[in-house]
């Protein structure tokens, strides 16, 4: 089985290493040899051991016949959209990597893929290597599964990980990170959350069997969260994780992702540094987790590799999903959903800025703060209600004489 690789960046030269380095491996397991034959690059690699395949002309592969797998890996919506069209169309089969086209253009380029008899498989999009997509839409398919909570991003939470256990403040973290490869130069689709955005509505689709559009899903990222905000879920016996959160209510779902503060005996508490967790929750199974390495370059291609097998073994088999646009928005306001908040405020007179919060709110938990830096700060966590009502109140907040300013409001997840 010939393949060509689309783009020879991180993942794409990982698939190239894994083909070749588990060649024997992979043929017994996927019942013929797997070969790459073409590599499309608009870059020079002098110095790749795979240069004699590499070539710049796309035309090179689509005129070639006995190419049946392209494997794309260039990432975004623009070239990589119209080449994997274009190999749909001409009946070759599609793997990728890449949330950004699935999460936009999934339920086209499945069609696609259904109308010429071939697979558009994209486990490598979400969790790296990470086996989810193909669990949640095979293995747990005699479910109704009614939520999916995950850390989906390694860069968050490998930021979010020193300021807790070392006491960084989030601009020394966010540096490492990028010192150690683990945020982009431009780090803002993970701290702004949008990378776990598209990743919750790739999962969300699966589970829900219907398409789930990220650009109608509630999003928050990190960037506010402090060391201050870390002390206080301390005081909770909690911590402060990016959560992505999907759940099914009727013929609703309701998706977000934003920071939350979640208990220690949480499953998704102990996630720490660049490793990712996917909870499940299924009518017949209960919780499963799903654990690993959610990004790099060997983790990911192996979910590429694993899909390029999956088309081999079962060359004849497709239209594997079934996502259809709805005529209208199935993404509920995440404002209807009931949760708690924890709201940090600073300051100027304290008793009567708990005298208006208790009149605001009702009855409240007011934290002890002992820690430095704490002096003008008042901490309080919320009864349980609509995110609606709970907002609205603290919104009141503002622009009354005795607090200065609202610093933060994270939510808490309790189930």
């Amino acid at each position: 089985m010939n393949i060509a690789v689309l783009g020879y960046g991180v993942v794409g030269s990982g698939v190239v290493e894994v083909i070749k380095k588990n060649k024997n491996s992979i043929a017994l397991r996927a019942g013929e040899e797997i070969n790459v034959t073409r590599i499309l690059d608009i870059r020079d690699f002098p110095d790749s051991p795979d240069r004699d395949l590499i070539t710049k002309d796309p035309e090179q592969i689509f005129n070639d016949p006995s190419i049946k797998i392209v494997t794309e890996t260039i990432g975004g919506t623009g070239v990589a959209y119209e080449f994997t069209k274009r190999a749909l169309m001409s009946g070759r089969h599609v793997v990728t990597s890449n949330k950004e086209l699935v999460a936009l253009h999934g339920p086209e380029l499945i069609q696609l893929a259904k109308q010429n008899g071939v697979n558009y498989l994209f486990e490598a999009s979400v969790g790296g290597g990470i086996p989810i997509i193909r669990p949640l839409s095979e293995c747990l398919a005699a479910n109704e599964i009614s939520q999916v909570m995950g850390i989906l991003n390694g860069t968050t939470n490998y930021i979010l990980t020193q300021m807790r256990k070392h006491g960084k403040d989030f601009n020394e973290a966010l540096k490492e990170a990028q010192m150690k490869g683990y945020a982009e130069a431009n780090p803002t689709n993970d701290i702004e959350g949008f990378d776990a955005c598209r990743k919750i509505a790739i999962l969300s689709s699966i589970a829900y069997n219907e398409f789930v559009d990220y650009r109608e899903i509630h999003t928050e990222g990190i960037s506010k969260i402090t060391s201050m905000d870390m002390q206080c879920a301390e005081l909770l016996d909690s911590v402060i994780k990016l959560i992505a959160l999907s759940k099914k209510a009727g013929d609703k779902i309701y998706v977000r992702v934003s920071p939350m503060v979640i208990s220690k005996t949480h499953p998704l508490a102990s996630v720490d540094d660049v490793f990712n967790a996917i909870l499940v929750k299924g009518n017949a199974i209960g919780d499963v987790i799903f654990y690993g390495q959610g990004a790099g370059k060997l983790p990911t291609a192996s979910a590429v590799v694993a899909d390029i097998i999956e088309i081999v073994k079962n060359v004849n088999a497709n239209n594997r999903y079934n996502w259809e646009r709805r005529p209208y928005s199935n993404v509920a306001d995440t404002k209807e959903m009931e949760t708690q908040l924890m709201i940090r405020t600073v300051i100027r007179n304290r008793e009567e800025a708990r005298r208006f919060i208790v009149n605001n709110f009702g009855d409240v938990r007011f934290l002890n703060l002992d820690f430095p830096g704490s002096e003008d700060q008042l901490v309080f966590i919320t009864e349980r209600n609509t995110e609606r009502n709970l907002m609205e109140k603290a919104e009141r907040l503002k622009g009354i004489a005795s607090i200065k300013e609202v610093a933060n409001i994270l939510r808490i997840e309790t189930e």
